[in-house]
C-alpha cells in the first residue's frame, strides 16, 4: 500500500530543513488549509502548497524507482566499473 501522507520528519528530508522547522512548516500547512489539529497533510497538499512536482515527492516517500533513476543507477555503477578497470 502506498503512502499518502507526509510527515515532519519527510517534510525535513525534502526541504533539508531541521525537524523542528519541518513541524512548523507542517502546522503553516495545515492552518492556510484550514485543517484541524486530528487531520493529516497530503503528499498533494504538500507539494502544491509547496510549488514542488508531486510525482517526485510520492515516488521519493514511497521508495519507487523511475525510469530516471535507473538510468542514473545505472550510469553510475558504470562510471564506476570504469574507474575500477
Amino acid at each position: 500500500m502506498k503512502q499518502l501522507c507526509i510527515y515532519p520528519k519527510e517534510v525535513a528530508t525534502i526541504t533539508g530543513k531541521s525537524q523542528t522547522t519541518a513541524q512548523t512548516l507542517v502546522r503553516t500547512i495545515k492552518d492556510a488549509l484550514e485543517k484541524e489539529k486530528h487531520q493529516v497533510l497530503t503528499i498533494r497538499e504538500f507539494c502544491d502548497y509547496m510549488g514542488i512536482p508531486f510525482e517526485d515527492v510520492f515516488n521519493m516517500i514511497n521508495n519507487i524507482k523511475t525510469q530516471e533513476d535507473r538510468q542514473a543507477s545505472l550510469l553510475s555503477s558504470n562510471d564506476f566499473r570504469q574507474e575500477s578497470a
